[in-house]
């Protein structure tokens, strides 16, 4: 019985002793595949899913809405009323017929007057109340009663007190941003971990330094969670107190609007006021991310 010759491979030859061995580098992988095209693909990840929602209710929208007894105008029946206000927000033809760009402007002052008082004096009061037990002992109680008032039943106390609806809408929002503002500070400074008390007092730091260096960190994601809370309540109640005061804002175009049976008007600004809302709240929470290195709830 006879086997088949097997014959082993010739081994490469080692490099000889001066030999130069040459390396070849990896080719780098190029922009539009290492970074541009990543990108594109995360924003139509977030981007698609909302315009596909989007579309199908119009869509939707537009057949339910485009018969002779709907009581409600179609999207193309919005675009053909309201198509001046659409293209052209900054016209002005007299003291109150304005664009929509210039009463959404004249609400967002109000709301940044009374939300930056808010947040200061929020803040500074949470840190108070977080600090000291007496404080939340005899606060808290106060706080709780006064936050589940709503918004609204505030302005006649507001008229009376100011005789002015300006300050009186800032002061609606003022005392109706404050409430989650100071719980979230208070709530943030009582849960600081001990440690770093022990630090602050190793290295003998001032009460202010202790509130700038420790306490405002260490709380900053309770604290932007209240005022994310506290933009959105801010943004709800100018509209809904604008209603009242007359004046030249969102809101009281909404309500002239419903008094003239101008039910696209009523729409559009709607749909603005959910805009300026959304970027309100995207603008807080990219702040909060910026100060507290992503720890903020998004």
């Amino acid at each position: 019985m006879s086997f088949p010759a097997v014959f082993p491979e010739p081994e490469e030859p080692l490099p000889q002793a001066g030999a130069q061995i040459l390396w070849l580098a990896a080719p780098r992988p190029s922009f539009l595949r290492s970074r541009l095209l990543p990108a594109l693909g995360m924003i139509a990840e977030r981007t698609i899913p909302p315009l596909v929602v989007v579309a199908f209710a119009l869509g939707l929208w537009q057949i339910l809405c485009s018969g002779p007894d709907a009581t409600l105008p179609s999207p193309t029946r919005i675009w053909a009323d309201a198509h001046e206000l659409i293209t052209n927000p900054f016209f002005v033809y007299g003291p109150q017929d304005l664009g929509l760009g210039w009463r959404l402007l004249f609400s967002l002052q109000r709301v940044g007057i009374g939300y930056g008082l808010a947040s200061v004096a929020g803040i500074a009061i949470g840190a108070i109340i977080g600090q000291s037990v007496w404080a939340m002992r005899g606060l808290d109680p106060i706080f709780q009663v006064l936050r589940t008032v709503p918004p609204l039943a505030w302005l006649p106390i507001a008229l009376a007190a100011f005789r002015d609806s300006q300050p009186s809408a800032v002061f609606v929002i003022f005392i109706t941003a404050i409430w989650p503002i100071i719980i979230n500070t208070a709530v943030g400074i009582r849960n600081i971990p001990q440690d770093y008390r022990n630090v602050a007092a190793v290295v003998q730091l001032n009460p202010l330094e202790f509130f700038w260096k420790i306490m405002i960190p260490a709380a900053a994601p309770y604290i932007f969670t209240g005022l994310r809370i506290g933009i959105g309540l801010s943004w709800l109640a100018i509209v809904a107190a604008e209603m009242l005061i007359g004046g030249v804002g969102i809101g009281f175009f909404i309500w002239d609007a419903w008094n003239s049976s101008h039910i696209s008007e009523i729409i559009l600004a709607l749909f603005y006021v959910g805009i300026i809302g959304f970027v309100l709240d995207r603008m807080i929470a990219g702040l909060a991310k910026f100060v507290t290195h992503g720890t903020a709830l998004n």
